[in-house]
């Protein structure tokens, strides 16, 4: 026989989108602070639509499941729940930006993610895990920022994305061959690109003393202009 968990009071049920609205503002009040896409308002709406989802896939079925002697209909109550992780993949998508060879908001598109499930968990009356997991979260933003700029600094070569404008009539494989044989760089996908009258290269560069080899290639008769930042 088919069974539901016993139905909380509607009080009951309102303090916990309550504590999701909460918990999910906790979460993005830290990515309000730091700047990003989706902040408070935007992790607090996921929170609570998730919560109220889960509400209603937890237990508002009931009408629909009985013994299977009974009746034909078959209900999933578990879907409802299941496609919020499709539906907020999606909206992290959203939160995602490509700006030239560059990612950003990866980690804000991981929290609105994280949220919903912390939404699901106070739905389901889980509320110690949900708020375990705000904290653990929040933990990790803001106290591994620290860490993770030293690992950077300490372990990883700088990255460059560059832009050189080339004379018209300069040809851009003898620029392409001073690139690649810059000494100890780590040279990345190249692209050519027509700006108007111009050609310009752009290029990622990984290594040591970048600022002196962006001198040199900036010091070449075929180069009117470098800029950092793949436009």
């Amino acid at each position: 026989m088919g069974t539901i968990a016993s139905m909380p009071t509607d009080a009951e049920l309102a303090l916990r989108l309550a504590a999701a609205l909460i918990l999910g503002g906790a979460i993005g009040l830290e990515r309000e602070v730091s700047g990003q896409v989706a902040g408070l308002r935007t992790h607090m709406m996921v929170a609570l639509g998730s919560c109220l989802f889960g509400i209603v896939s937890a237990y508002g079925f009931g009408d629909f499941i009985g013994p299977r002697a009974d009746t034909n209909t078959q209900v999933d109550v578990t879907r409802v729940a299941s496609n919020i992780v499709t539906g907020v993949g999606f909206l992290g998508g959203g939160a995602i930006l490509k700006s030239g060879a560059s990612v950003k908001g990866l980690t804000t598109a991981a929290s609105l993610w994280v949220t919903a499930a912390v939404g699901l968990g106070v739905a389901f009356g889980s509320l110690m895990l949900a708020s375990v997991t705000t904290f653990l979260l929040v933990l990790a933003l803001t106290a591994l920022r620290a860490p993770r700029t030293w690992l950077r600094q300490r372990f990883v070569a700088s990255r460059e994305f560059v832009s050189m404008q080339l004379r018209a009539e300069a040809d851009p494989a003898c620029v392409i061959a001073r690139i690649r044989a810059l000494p100890a760089v780590e040279v990345g996908a190249i692209t050519l690109r027509d700006n108007d009258d111009e050609t310009v290269v752009e290029v990622a560069l990984r290594g040591a003393d970048l600022d002196l080899r962006l001198a040199e290639l900036a010091a070449l008769d075929e180069v009117v202009g470098v800029s950092l930042g793949a436009p």
